[in-house]
């Protein structure tokens, strides 16, 4: 049961996914592999990276997709700009 995000927090869960999307990318990770690194489905990660919907997911799947992409959890939290030092780690 997926739980509705409310209007104050849409922004910062489509900021999320956007962050997710972009460092996925940049480490050159398609959609089904980053979610099969994280343990979780394509088609959720596919919701979360979705830049028109704000997906809710559990800080669980949070923590297993900043360990897929090696990024301190914190990072993705404070990724409106995410830090040079997370995009230039080489995988």
């Amino acid at each position: 049961m997926s739980k509705d995000v409310s209007f104050k927090n849409r922004d910062r869960f489509i900021q999320l996914g956007i962050a997710i999307s972009t460092l996925r990318k940049m480490r050159g990770l398609s959609q089904e592999g980053l979610a099969e690194q994280a343990g979780i489905s394509r088609s959720l990660l596919s919701a979360i990276e979705a830049p028109n919907i704000a997906k809710a997911f559990s800080l669980e799947v949070f923590y297993d997709i900043a360990d897929a992409l090696e990024v301190d959890p914190a990072d993705l939290i404070t990724a409106s700009v995410l830090p040079d030092r997370i995009f230039n780690k080489q995988k």
